[in-house]
C-alpha cells in the first residue's frame, strides 16, 4: 500500500510524545517485529510506525516511545544494560539507532544504505552485523561510531544474521540464501540450503550446532558448522512458515509459527510440542533465562512465558483483530465503535475502558453506528441491515428497511427521525432511507450513485456524499431542504469518489475523499472549492468541532485545520493502521476509530510539543506564480527542510531535501509540462502545501 507521510527527514534524539494517544490496544496497536531483554524484566520491542516500546517491570506497563512514524523498525539487540542498537528502515535509507542510556534516547547513528536493515547482531560490545536488502550487510567494530558496507556477493534479501564468534557468523535470506564468514565478514561462502523457500531466522547453540526457521513449515538444522543441514519437522504435514528461533541451551528451543503456536524442543529439535499461544503469529521471541520469556507480533501482540514455554499469557490487552469503521459518543463519557465481525464497542468512562461484545450484522461488518441518546443507537451494515438498541448495547435488535444494498451511513435529527444513506456502486445505484417512528418503519429514495455519508446540520437540510468509483470514476453530492423529501445533485466537480460529508452549519460544509481530495462550500453547496490537505491518500473521514478546527483522517494519517481548511497541518497518529472515523465530544477531546480494532484519542485537541506552536497562518511564499521552469520559496522565520512538488494525479514530479535546513530561500528548477502543481513544504514542525501554476 502506497503511504505518504509529511514528517522530518532527519532524526532528533529528543522524542516529540503525540498527543493522540492509544485506548485500544493497550499498550499500543502497531506491528511489532523484534523483542529483546536484557534482564528478566527490562525489555524492549520496536516496529511499524517508528514504535519503541520499553517495560522495566517485565511487561506490566510499557513506556512508548518514537523514532519517527514512517521509520519501520526491524531488529533490536543489546550489548549490556545500557547499550542498545535497532535496525530498520527510514524515509529513503536503512538507519540503525542507538541508545547508551537504557533506551530513554536513540540516536541515529547510520543512515548510509538505501536498503532496509532488517536484522543486527554483535558478537561482542564493539563489533556488530546488521544485514537486509539487495544483499546489504554493513559492521562496526568501534561500537556503532562509524560503519563500513562489506561484499556479500548476493542481492539476495538477507534476513537474520548471527555470529558465534567474533569471526565466524551466518546470514540468511530469500531463496534459500545461506551465507558463512570465518574471518569477521571479509568474505562470505554460500551454503547449500537445499531449498528456495525464504530463511526467516538463524540461531547457534554452539560453534557447530545450528538452527534456521524457513517459510515452509520445517526447521533446517546443522551439526558440523554449516556443511550440511538437515531437516527438523515441527509437526506433520505443516506448511506454516516458521518466524523466529531461539534456544535457551543447546537442547530447549523455541521456534514461533504463522498458526499461532509457539513450538518447544527439549532434545535439540528432534521432537517438537506446538503450544498453541490464542492469538496470530509471532515474529520475534527472546528468553532472558531458561524459564522466562517473550514473544512479540502485530497487531501489537505481546505474550510472556515464566514456565519454559509450557503457556503464555498475553500482555496486550484489547480487541485487535477486526476493524473499526464508525465511532460515536452520545454523551461526554459514553461511546460507541462498530466494525468487521459485529464487533461493537463501548466506553462509560470516555475511553479510559472498552468493552467488546459481537453482533450479527448480515455477514460483513457494521459500517456506521449513531446514538439519539446514551442509551438509544443504532448501526447499519451490508445487505440492508439495521439493528437497534434501547438499553445501551446490552441487546440489539434488527429493524427490517427491505433494502438489500450496502448501508454505509446512519444519522437522525431528533429521536424519531433518522436517515441511511448506502446502495450498490456495481449496480449504480443509491439508497437514502428515512425513518420519523425510531425505525420501526422506512421510506426509499433511490438514485443514480452509491452514498458513504450524510449529514443534518439542522433538522430539514441534510446532505449525501458518495459517487461511482466502479464505472466512472466520479464524487457526488446530494442535498434535501424538505426533510428528505427531495434530494437534488448538486454541482460540485469532484473527480473521486467523496467518502465522508460534514457541515458546521446548513451552509458551511466540507467533503472529503479518495486520493487526498477534499473541498468546501460556504452557500450551502451552490459552490465549492479544492483544499489542498496535502497527501494523496484516500481520506475517510471529516469532522470539525468549532466552526474553525477541524480533523482529517485516513491512511495512518491525521489533518487537522485551525482556519477552516485554508491551512492543514499534519497532526501524528503514531501508526499507519488505516484510519476510517473521527469524532468529537467538545473543542478539544477526540476519537479516531480504524484498522486492527485501533482507537485513538486526545484531550488537548491534537498533536503538540514543548517547543511547538500551532501555526495560524501561511507561513511560506512561492514567486514568480505563474513559473515557467523556476522558482523561489521563502519563509519567514523558518527552516525548509524538504520540497516535493506534484501534479494533479498526485505523483511526484519534484523533491528535494535540505538536510541541514536553509533559511534563505529556496531555489527551484524544473522542466516540468504546463499546468497546475501543489508544491508540499515541510519545516521541522510544520507542513504546507500551496498551489503553482507552470506555463
Amino acid at each position: 500500500m502506497k503511504k505518504l507521510f509529511f514528517i522530518l527527514l532527519f532524526f532528533i534524539p529528543v522524542f516529540a510524545f503525540p498527543q493522540w494517544y492509544w485506548q485500544n490496544p493497550l499498550p499500543q496497536g502497531n506491528g511489532l517485529n523484534s523483542v529483546y531483554f536484557t534482564d528478566t524484566i527490562n525489555g524492549y520491542a520496536v516496529g511499524d510506525a517508528g514504535t519503541i516500546l520499553k517495560t522495566v517491570d517485565g511487561g506490566v506497563t510499557w513506556t512508548i516511545y518514537s523514532s519517527g512514524p514512517i521509520n519501520w523498525l526491524c531488529s533490536v539487540y543489546f550489548t549490556n544494560f545500557t547499550t542498545g542498537y535497532i535496525a530498520g528502515n527510514g524515509s529513503s535509507s536503512g538507519i540503525i539507532l542507538k541508545t547508551d542510556d537504557a533506551g530513554t534516547t536513540w540516536n541515529p547513528i547510520y543512515t548510509g544504505t538505501p536498503n532496509a536493515l532488517l536484522s543486527i547482531c554483535f558478537p561482542d560490545i564493539n563489533t556488530g552485523y546488521s544485514v537486509g536488502q539487495e544483499g546489504t550487510i554493513v559492521k562496526t567494530t568501534n561500537a556503532g561510531f562509524t560503519w563500513a558496507t562489506l561484499t556479500s556477493g548476493t542481492t539476495a534479501q538477507l534476513n537474520s544474521v548471527f555470529f558465534t564468534d567474533d569471526n565466524t557468523g551466518y546470514c540468511v535470506g530469500d531463496n534459500g540464501k545461506i551465507l558463512k564468514t570465518s574471518n569477521g565478514g571479509t568474505m562470505w561462502d554460500t551454503l547449500s540450503s537445499g531449498t528456495n523457500q525464504p530463511l526467516n531466522s538463524v540461531f547457534f547453540t554452539t560453534s557447530s550446532t545450528g538452527y534456521i526457521a524457513t517459510d515452509n513449515g520445517y526447521l533446517l538444522k546443522t551439526i558440523n558448522s554449516g556443511i550440511s543441514w538437515g531437516r527438523d519437522l515441527i509437526c506433520t504435514n505443516c506448511s506454516e512458515p516458521l518466524y523466529s528461533v531461539f534456544f535457551t541451551n543447546i537442547n530447549t528451543g523455541y521456534v514461533t509459527d504463522a498458526a499461532g503456536n509457539i513450538n518447544k524442543t527439549i532434545n535439540a529439535g528432534t521432537t517438537w510440542i506446538p503450544i498453541p499461544t490464542g492469538t496470530s503469529w509471532s515474529y520475534s521471541i527472546h528468553f532472558p533465562n531458561d524459564s522466562i520469556g517473550y514473544a512479540v507480533s502485530g497487531p501489537g501482540i505481546i505474550l510472556k512465558t515464566s514456565n519454559a514455554g509450557m503457556s503464555w499469557t498475553q500482555l496486550s490487552s484489547g480487541t485487535n483483530d477486526n476493524s473499526l469503521y464508525s465511532v460515536y459518543f452520545p454523551h461526554a463519557n459514553i461511546g460507541y465503535a462498530v466494525g468487521e465481525s459485529g464487533l461493537i464497542m463501548r466506553t462509560t468512562n470516555g475511553g479510559m475502558n472498552w468493552t467488546s461484545s459481537y453482533t450479527y450484522c448480515g455477514g460483513g461488518a457494521f459500517y456506521s453506528v449513531f446514538f439519539t441518546d446514551d442509551n438509544t443507537g443504532y448501526a447499519v451494515g451490508p445487505l440492508g441491515f439495521v439493528t437497534k438498541t434501547i438499553n445501551g448495547g446490552t441487546s440489539w435488535t434488527q429493524i427490517p428497511t427491505g433494502s438489500r444494498d450496502d448501508l454505509n451511513s446512519v444519522f437522525f435529527t431528533d429521536a424519531n427521525t433518522g436517515y441511511i444513506v448506502g446502495g450498490s456502486e456495481y449496480y449504480i445505484r443509491g439508497d437514502i432511507l428515512k425513518t420519523t417512528n425510531a425505525g420501526a418503519t422506512w421510506t426509499w429514495t433511490t438514485i443514480n450513485h452509491e452514498l458513504y455519508s450524510v449529514s443534518f446540520p439542522v433538522s430539514n437540510t441534510g446532505y449525501a456524499a458518495g459517487g461511482d468509483d466502479y464505472f466512472n470514476n466520479l464524487g457526488v453530492v446530494y442535498k434535501t431542504t424538505d426533510g428528505g423529501i427531495t434530494w437534488n445533485q448538486l454541482s460540485i466537480g469532484a473527480n473521486y469518489v467523496l467518502t465522508s460529508v460534514y457541515f458546521t452549519d446548513a451552509n458551511t460544509g466540507y467533503v472529503v475523499g479518495e486520493f487526498g481530495t477534499c473541498m468546501k462550500t460556504i452557500d450551502g453547496g451552490t459552490t465549492w472549492m479544492n483544499l489542498p490537505i496535502g497527501t494523496m491518500d484516500n481520506l475517510n473521514s471529516v469532522y470539525f468541532p468549532t466552526s474553525n478546527k477541524g480533523y482529517v483522517v485516513g491512511y495512518g494519517d491525521i489533518f487537522k485545520t485551525l482556519n477552516g481548511g485554508i491551512t492543514w497541518t499534519f497532526d501524528s497518529s503514531g501508526t499507519w493502521n488505516q484510519l476510517n472515523s473521527v469524532s468529537f465530544t467538545d473543542s478539544t477531546t477526540g476519537y479516531i476509530a480504524g484498522q486492527s480494532g485501533t482507537i485513538l484519542a486526545t484531550g488537548n485537541g491534537g498533536w503538540t510539543s514543548v517547543k511547538e506552536k500551532e501555526p495560524t497562518a501561511q507561513k511560506f511564499s512561492i514567486s514568480p506564480d505563474p513559473a515557467k521552469d523556476k522558482c523561489k520559496v521563502q519563509c519567514e522565520k523558518c527552516i525548509v527542510k524538504s520540497i516535493e512538488i506534484f501534479n494533479l494525479s498526485g505523483e511526484t514530479v519534484y523533491g528535494a531535501d535540505f538536510s541541514s535546513g536553509t533559511d534563505n530561500g529556496v531555489e527551484l528548477n524544473f522542466d516540468l509540462p504546463a499546468g497546475i502543481y501543489f508544491v508540499k513544504i515541510q519545516t521541522g514542525n510544520y507542513v504546507e502545501v500551496k498551489k503553482l501554476i507552470i506555463e
